[in-house]
């Protein structure tokens, strides 16, 4: 969990002395409800390098909040907001597009709406969700991360099967979003269907995972953990991994570059919403006006090497040429993730 507080209090601090922690809960004590310019914003942890660059300072600027952001898994912050949801200390989460739909379905959220959050209206159409319930705001691409130390390249996703890379694979857990990736990608060349078929058979996509197996050193819940083991050559091939986490780091001269394999790359489901009755309904609304609009689009693009949801902005990453890009039915995956992650989790024996 990462924590930003401009006055210096962390909730990390709080928790370590509170009957919360001792609990384990998500509860939230009544000492941490936002105050008039605090706003509590649940986020992905690997977005924490880009929040505490970009968002935190522009935000004190346009509009005088002080941001506190929690960042974790996506389905963690919705547990959050279901243990809250009579007393809710969230204001906005940023989460992937499945999770959403289980936030919907839980009565979680608060519709965004033009008149509150006018930038909205110059978002791509496939960029709002369920009449406003979630936008998308920026859209990394995913595909396999790689030790350029020990590979020239990854032009299929074969490779991660390969004999040659035994012991030399990392994939991530049903329980991360990106972990779908490589669930999907069993599945199409497990089942030799297209994509938009082979979504669908997910018979064919375990079969095609247990082969795997021997590949792999291990299977992550935390994505940093993991990408350490690349970039010091530990393993030489992460799986699902996506643009604004690889690409930053390229450009720092870590020796990791992020492949577009011959098969198709995917689209990462990056949402934004308001959660229903979180504290300083104004002051989130405007948090999420900022979000959308050209100054945060083109700064966050540019930083996270992602493409842009506001139209009017031409910053961000380029899409490689060539491949296919998937995006999955988010509805059949948020009926049956559950399953999906206690079978994932039995054959990887986590």
């Amino acid at each position: 969990m990462t924590r930003i507080s401009p006055r210096g209090l962390t909730r990390r601090s709080l928790l370590k002395t509170s009957a919360f922690a001792a609990a384990g809960t998500f509860a939230a004590p009544a000492l941490l409800r936002a105050q008039s310019s605090e706003l509590v914003i649940g986020c992905a942890g690997s977005h924490s390098a880009w929040m505490e660059a970009i968002v935190v300072p522009h935000m004190k600027e346009a509009i005088g909040a002080d941001i506190l952001f929690e960042g974790t898994k996506s389905s963690v912050n919705l547990e959050k907001m279901a243990s809250n949801k009579d007393n809710p200390y969230l204001s906005v989460v940023q989460m992937d597009d499945p999770v959403m739909i289980q936030a919907v379905d839980a009565d979680l959220l608060t519709p965004i709406t033009a008149d509150a959050v006018p930038n909205m209206t110059q978002l791509r159409g496939d960029a709002v969700h369920m009449e406003g319930m979630w936008c998308n705001y920026v859209q990394p691409w995913a595909g396999v991360a790689y030790n350029t130390d020990f590979a020239e390249g990854v032009p299929s996703w074969e490779a991660l099967w390969d004999p040659a890379n035994a012991g030399q694979v990392i994939i991530p857990s049903l329980q991360n979003t990106e972990g779908m990736w490589t669930l999907f990608m069993a599945a199409m060349l497990g089942s030799g269907k297209p994509f938009s078929e082979a979504q669908y058979e997910i018979e064919a996509a375990f079969a095609k995972l247990e082969e795997l197996k021997p590949n792999l050193l291990s299977v992550y819940s935390t994505m940093s953990q993991a990408f350490n083991l690349l970039e010091q050559g530990e393993i030489t091939l992460l799986s699902g991994n996506f643009s604004s986490y690889t690409l930053p780091r390229k450009a720092e001269g870590v020796p990791v570059d992020l492949a577009a394999p011959k098969e198709g790359i995917f689209a990462m489901p990056s949402g934004i919403c308001l959660v229903k009755g979180g504290p300083n309904a104004e002051l989130a609304a405007a948090y999420v006006n900022e979000m959308l609009g050209e100054k945060m689009q083109a700064a966050i693009a540019d930083f996270a090497a992602s493409v842009p949801a506001n139209t009017t902005v031409k910053a961000g990453a380029v899409i490689p040429d060539g491949v296919e890009i998937y995006s999955p039915d988010w509805a059949f995956v948020a009926a049956n993730r559950r399953d999906w992650i206690e079978r994932f989790d039995k054959l990887m024996a986590l």
